[in-house]
């Protein structure tokens, strides 16, 4: 008799993935929906998306969701939460939105120690709007807006948000993770399932972020934007829990 052994997460609705091939974001949605489907919680959750391509994932849920402007994903979490103290609110940024023009949101929701869990997928360029550079591209990476290549003389050096976030009081979790492999895939799962359950408890505000690949702006294939991850990413961007009060307090 044959056995069904994998099948779509009821908390996805039945539509395709409108994600470029081989787009982390997929992945990233799929591992949210077998959370969300596992933890019993769709009734109770409330997702706040945002512009870009992680945007379209309110498409995708069949839970509650909410599609603030530009950046603003932590300040309409924020109301959201406070005003609903029962759901669980899970934001959903990309690199551009949450460090570049969602800067200071998410830097003061932080600080406050609002209860909100916040996955932070961070690609290393705007994948949506044309491939510009954004906060997090490398050093010498190519993009439409430093086409030879992020110059830290002139461009700036890039910004690692989870470590400077975890200095904030208000965080309670603070960790970065990949999806380039299976055994970084089920890692990544158990840090959105961590950041959620902290959210239950009342414990504060967790962010997890979510090395991912954008192959058609880094202009490699599916195959060999995740072997840029292992080979040029996470020497930069490490994988590492940078902060977890709540493993503190349970010691």
């Amino acid at each position: 008799m044959e056995k069904k052994a994998f099948g779509r997460p009821a908390s996805l609705n039945d539509k395709i993935f409108t994600y470029c091939p081989g787009c982390g974001h997929g992945v990233v949605n799929r591992l949210l929906a077998e959370s969300i489907d596992e933890m019993g919680i769709a009734e109770n959750t409330i997702g706040v998306a945002y512009v870009g391509c992680g945007g379209m994932l309110y498409d995708f849920f069949n839970i509650d969701f909410a599609f603030p402007l530009h950046g603003r994903s932590p300040a309409a979490a924020t109301g959201i939460k406070r005003v609903r103290p029962d759901k669980i609110v899970i934001g959903y940024q990309g690199d551009g939105d949450l460090a570049a023009i969602g800067t200071a949101e998410i830097i003061h929701a932080a600080t406050r120690g609002e209860k909100l869990t916040v996955i932070f997928v961070n690609n290393g360029i705007y994948g949506m709007t044309g491939g510009q550079m954004a906060p997090t591209t490398l050093i010498g990476q190519d993009a439409a807006t430093c086409p030879g290549g992020r110059d830290p003389e002139y461009h700036g050096k890039p910004i690692r948000m989870c470590e400077m976030l975890a200095q904030l009081d208000g965080v309670c979790y603070a960790e970065r993770v990949t999806i380039d492999t299976p055994a970084h895939i089920r890692a990544a799962k158990k840090a959105i399932q961590k950041g959620i359950r902290n959210q239950m408890a009342q414990k504060g505000f967790s962010i997890i972020e979510v090395v991912s690949p954008c192959p058609v702006q880094w202009k490699l294939s599916p195959v060999d934007a995740y072997k840029r991850i292992e080979r040029e990413v996470l020497p930069f961007y490490g994988l590492k829990i940078f902060k977890d009060t709540t493993e503190e307090e349970e010691r």
